[in-house]
């Protein structure tokens, strides 16, 4: 069983104000760094394999920190990439919710394709797919997977079963972790969500294997 340690990035001047999507040469912030050096702190004693980010570099900057600790290199994943949100990149949030699409966006986002560019659907798709094959290729290896607020979000909807127009109801605050675990021919686990905490093998499944009694716990219904 594969655990995967989802990381959103840190913070930047553009968090919370602009829909970034695939803006290039967008970095961490000030407090952006501090974050990204102190998720790595938290993960510095789990037993980390691999470390992957999407190409930008508020991934890249992030995902370096916590390689660094471990002595590795970040793998560039573009299939964990961000939603692509085409003529609405690097608008002003406070615009973009004016415009009428935003409230289907909130309400039923699986029927949406921003204009001229992607759905959160088909990103999910494709982040859903990375972290399988991630999976198949890493056995029971813990990796860490630094990537983006909606994408973590519609991962994390997918592997809990949940609908993707639900997915809104996930929070996923910058620098935070969420911990999946994946393997052939069996349920995935969920264990974290939006964690801000210690994480360590003394401290919930965040760097082991979850327990036959947790899987079958997962395996029914509930997660």
């Amino acid at each position: 069983m594969t655990t995967i340690v989802l990381v959103r990035h840190a913070t930047t001047p553009a968090t919370g104000h602009r829909l970034g999507g695939w803006t290039p040469g967008v970095h961490l912030d000030e407090g952006g760094v501090a974050q990204a050096q102190a998720v790595a702190d938290r993960l510095a004693s789990l037993p980390i394999a691999a470390v992957y980010a999407s190409p930008l570099e508020r991934t890249q900057e992030t995902a370096k920190h916590v390689a660094k600790v471990h002595g590795l290199r970040v793998r560039t994943r573009r299939a964990i990439g961000e939603v692509d949100y085409g003529d609405w990149t690097d608008r002003p949030l406070k615009e973009l919710r004016r415009e009428k699409l935003w409230k289907v966006i909130q309400a039923t986002p699986s029927r949406v394709t921003f204009p001229g560019g992607g759905s959160i659907r088909g990103a999910q798709q494709r982040a859903v797919d990375a972290l399988e094959s991630l999976a198949a290729e890493h056995g029971d290896d813990t990796i860490v997977v630094v990537s983006h607020a909606d994408v973590i979000k519609a991962v994390l909807a997918h592997l809990l079963g949940m609908p993707l127009d639900t997915f809104q109801r996930l929070h996923i605050a910058p620098a935070s972790v969420s911990v999946v675990h994946l393997a052939d021919g069996a349920p995935p686990v969920v264990s974290r969500i939006n964690d801000s905490g210690p994480l360590s093998a003394s401290r919930g499944t965040a760097g082991r294997r979850p327990t036959r009694r947790a899987d079958r716990t997962t395996g029914g219904a509930t997660s």
